[in-house]
């Protein structure tokens, strides 16, 4: 049997939600499995489904740079958030923006560009930046949407500084309506991007393993019901609807109103201009998303509840 440690049971709390000590049976359960886990968890009516890994932790920034057709957002990440207050951070996270909305999103390629005003590459001031200030810095990702004509909007929650926060949205909008029209749908677009979380554009984007691990968690939970496997059938079609209705961003009610789908409220936005528009793609970039966290003494809290 795998050893349930606390970093664990941390873990798979974030993910699911769920108390500790459910966590750490679900574990013992699963043999050790995180996934798994999350599952058991889920059948039992003690998590939520997971839209998205929220293993948020690297402190640091993201920044946006727009124009027009095109849009870029990148993460700059740094050992502690008082280096992210620090205007100079500030300063290099808000240029190199705009080194990867000309360069592009390798960030090898962003290193190697020149740095706007001096005659450096990124790279070299990245190495002189790390020295002045003191701390670890890394350039981690950068994300660039564009459209043939239209819009790519931008919004970023929470801004510390100009265009920069700890969460970006890029919305990119296909239309002849007017850029006024587009830069107030795209914003709300991308405002409820960033509040919702979506897993995917659509029904057809969404990864079909995710799908199917939902149809079976589902499954799972109608089966202890004791209902025949007929009204079964019929109780998954529901349950994967509402399912859709979470995880999709065009099938999502819209956060604005809290009564709209996605899809009507653009669809409606085209009938007011005129014209059709379409949500080609969206980016939602957290800072530190994915990234494992630090210890902190919540580990320490973690340990001596779950007895791990």
């Amino acid at each position: 049997m795998a050893q349930i440690t606390a970093a664990l049971v941390k873990e798979l709390r974030e993910q699911s939600g769920a108390g500790m000590m459910d966590c750490k049976k679900a574990l013992a359960e699963n043999d050790g499995d995180l996934e798994a886990a999350v599952d058991w968890l889920r059948t039992k009516g003690l998590a939520a489904a997971a839209k998205k890994s929220g293993r948020v932790a690297a402190e640091g920034l993201v920044a946006v740079k727009a124009a027009g057709t095109k849009a870029a957002v990148i993460e700059i990440n740094s050992e502690t958030d008082f280096v992210a207050r620090n205007e100079k951070f500030q300063q290099f996270v808000g240029d190199l923006a705009g080194v990867a909305l000309e360069v592009g999103t390798d960030v090898e390629a962003i290193k190697t560009a020149a740095y706007p005003g001096k005659s450096k590459p990124v790279g070299e001031v990245l190495t002189d930046n790390i020295a002045t200030i003191g701390e670890n810095m890394n350039i981690r990702r950068a994300v660039i949407l564009e459209v043939e004509n239209g819009l790519v909007a931008t919004y970023v929650h929470n801004a510390v500084a100009d265009n920069m926060g700890k969460i970006a949205v890029l919305v990119a909008l296909k239309s002849d309506a007017s850029e006024e029209v587009l830069a107030g749908l795209g914003k709300q677009l991308a405002m409820h991007v960033a509040a919702a979380n979506p897993a995917s554009l659509s029904e057809a984007d969404l990864d079909p393993e995710l799908v199917e691990r939902e149809k079976q968690v589902q499954i799972e939970k109608a089966k202890e019901s004791g209902k025949p496997m007929e009204i079964i059938e019929k109780m998954i079609v529901g349950r994967m609807r509402k399912y859709y209705e979470e995880v999709v961003l065009l099938n999502q009610v819209f956060v604005m109103d809290g009564e709209s789908k996605v899809s009507d409220v653009i669809a409606k936005a085209a009938k007011d201009a005129g014209t059709a528009i379409e949500l080609t793609a969206y980016a939602r970039v957290e800072m530190g998303e994915g990234l494992e966290k630090k210890e902190d003494d919540f580990a320490a809290e973690v340990a001596a509840a779950a007895g791990v």
